[in-house]
């Protein structure tokens, strides 16, 4: 195959960008990622943050081959209203069935995993820059619990940044049954 050839294969997905109704699109029965209720609403947070960047990839018959978990997201509020139902998608031509399943499986490994160090750093540079612990949480889809575990601070330096430098606390007493 030559290099225009080549190149016009690659580009020929995104020449099929369009806007299509949410309900048209149907799940392949394959798909072997699953995601937690707590990521989920992490994806709608993204999409809401960071706008809808990336279409989902069907078959020409609107079966998903990537996307499932943006499309479910999508037909839920608030962003079924807000995209008036309609979602992005490209169109794969696949040959087979073995095609479709490659694309599903290939799509969702090559997004890959977050590393411990670089996910310390981020943390550690968010908090720097002077990013409160809730913010961070809801931005990044975390716990505090796990903000603390990657930001190396001591228990008490991160309960004074998660109550804020302000808050005063009242010392403890015990009290004894006489």
């Amino acid at each position: 195959m030559d290099s225009i050839a080549s190149q016009e294969k690659l580009l020929k997905p995104l020449q099929t960008l369009h806007w299509v109704n949410h309900d048209k699109l149907k799940p392949n029965d394959y798909n072997p990622n699953k995601v937690s209720s707590e990521n989920l609403k992490l994806l709608t947070q993204s999409i809401l943050v960071n706008g809808w960047t990336l279409p989902i990839v069907i078959r020409a018959d609107y079966t998903i081959i990537d996307g499932f978990h943006r499309w479910i997201v999508s037909g839920q509020e608030p962003l079924y209203s807000l995209l008036e139902g309609k979602v992005p998608v490209v169109i794969v031509a696949h040959e087979d069935e073995s095609s479709n399943i490659y694309g599903t499986v290939t799509h969702n490994r090559a997004r890959g995993t977050h590393l411990l160090e670089p996910m310390k750093a981020i943390i550690k540079r968010l908090l720097a820059e002077g990013k409160d612990v809730q913010e961070i949480s809801k931005q990044l889809g975390m716990k505090p619990e796990e903000i603390f575990r990657l930001s190396d601070f001591s228990k008490d330096d991160f309960l004074n940044m998660m109550a804020g430098d302000n808050h005063q606390y009242s010392k403890a007493e015990l009290y004894r049954k006489v």
